[in-house]
């Protein structure tokens, strides 16, 4: 089967399953989604929605960060994977966004210009809050691309170019939300029986089903 009429098939369970998949990061406006993406790395999105409540009340607009000392804005943080470094991260984007004028710019050049932000995460702003068409590859969508043959990219930025290059341009903003509620309910990386799977069972090839066949 080739890869676009494998993504077709694909697309079509997942639009099935989530046909409008919720940003799975509490946020309270465009800046408040980039925080908390800039904190989700290495970090479970769970963890983050429980820490930013607090630190959103005290600071959810540039300015207000801005005016926090980073270690004020580690005590809200502390409990997220290398809290000291994005608290200072968040204390420099804050600054560079208010000598850009306060609001965020929505381009991929302006936000991964930004203190801890990287390509993947001014992808989630552009597509979420912009509805610019970006396909956002985090570990869980690269694996997930991997195990189904639509990609074999060893970085996430081959991954990208090969998901973008299956599915149509106007599903992208979807479909990257929808892989990951897919990998989380149905899909998990360990002890998964793929030939169980409503997707990797014919998805995945047989050399690849038994490779990760339970023992």
């Amino acid at each position: 089967m080739r890869r676009v009429d494998k993504a077709d098939r694909i697309g079509e369970i997942l639009d099935r399953l989530y046909p409008d998949p919720p940003i799975p990061l509490d946020h309270r406006n465009p800046y408040t989604l980039l925080v908390a993406v800039a904190l989700s790395a290495q970090t479970t999105d769970k963890k983050v929605n429980q820490v930013t409540p607090a630190l959103f009340d005290r600071a959810s607009t540039p300015e207000e960060m801005a005016a926090l000392d980073p270690d004020e804005i580690l005590g809200f943080i502390r409990e997220v994977g290398l809290a000291p470094t994005k608290s200072r991260n968040l204390s420099t984007m804050a600054h560079q966004i208010v000598e850009a004028g306060g609001e965020l710019i929505p381009t991929f050049e302006f936000l991964e210009s930004l203190a801890g932000v990287g390509h993947k995460t001014a992808g989630v702003v552009m597509a979420a809050s912009f509805g610019v068409p970006a396909f956002p590859v985090d570990t869980h969508i690269q694996r997930l691309a991997a195990r189904w043959g639509l990609s074999n990219g060893t970085t996430v930025e081959k991954t990208e170019a090969d998901l973008k290059a299956v599915f149509p341009r106007d599903t992208w903003n979807r479909r990257h939300l929808q892989i990951i509620y897919f990998g989380r309910d149905y899909c998990p990386a360990r002890r998964h029986d793929l030939t169980t799977c409503e997707i990797c069972s014919w998805a995945a090839s047989k050399r690849r089903i038994a490779e990760e066949a339970p023992r």
